[in-house]
């Protein structure tokens, strides 16, 4: 029998696609604190990825630590922090 696998990239397979090579400016990229930013994964970078439920949310950056930022989001009725580094990040 097959052992299904139970590791942290499961089920990205369309989630995490992507058609082109990823500039070293968004590995670069500076943000504010109190600036508005969506997840976008970027799947060339393990580094700093957050878990694929928050792909595509919306947060405010509350912080920075190392190199990676601080934010804050809303799931459902709850506020969570992730800590995400800046290449899976775009400003809005």
């Amino acid at each position: 029998m097959v052992v299904k696998s139970h590791g942290p990239r499961r089920r990205t397979r369309e989630k995490y696609r992507r058609s082109v090579r990823t500039p070293i400016n968004d590995f670069l990229r500076h943000f504010d604190i109190g600036d508005k930013v969506v997840i976008n994964i970027n799947s060339s970078s393990l580094n700093g990825m957050p878990f694929r439920r928050f792909q595509g949310l919306i947060g405010d950056v509350i912080g920075k630590r190392g190199r990676a930022y601080v934010l804050k989001i809303k799931d459902g009725d709850k506020v969570k922090t992730i800590i995400s580094t800046p290449e899976h990040l775009k400003k809005i």
